[in-house]
């Protein structure tokens, strides 16, 4: 499966943004579909995932604000950031993995999408 991540831009700090992810390839529905986000000089972090089944889980740094969603019709996956702040800069990745489970790891996903930069001002 092939992914391309966009939507990312300049906001300033308490905007939102909405990335999307689009897939091409077959059996999109089976996915579980992740972000990640990679900060200059900083290790690339897990933002959220979506199972083939539809749970959700965003870390609690992010659960308040950050929303992902799917539309298996679409081939898309979102992910809403909501009072977004300086430290959620970063380019923000898209990742799929056919697996069943909820996976933070960034070993753990087999695709992965080129990124979007993300970039809140104060």
């Amino acid at each position: 499966v092939q992914l391309q991540a966009s939507g990312g831009g300049l906001v300033q700090a308490g905007g939102s943004l909405r990335l999307s992810c689009a897939a091409s390839g077959r059996g999109f529905s089976s996915y579980g579909l992740g972000w990640f986000r990679q900060a200059p000089g900083k290790e690339r972090e897990f933002v959220g995932i979506i199972t083939r089944y539809g749970f959700t889980y965003v870390p609690g740094s992010m659960k308040s604000r950050f929303t992902i969603s799917r539309d298996n019709a679409k081939n898309t996956v979102y992910l809403q950031m909501n009072s977004l702040k300086p430290e959620d800069t970063g380019i923000y990745y898209c990742a799929a993995d056919d697996g069943s489970g909820v996976r933070t790891g960034v070993r753990e996903y087999r695709y992965w999408g080129q990124g979007t930069q993300v970039t809140v001002s104060s």
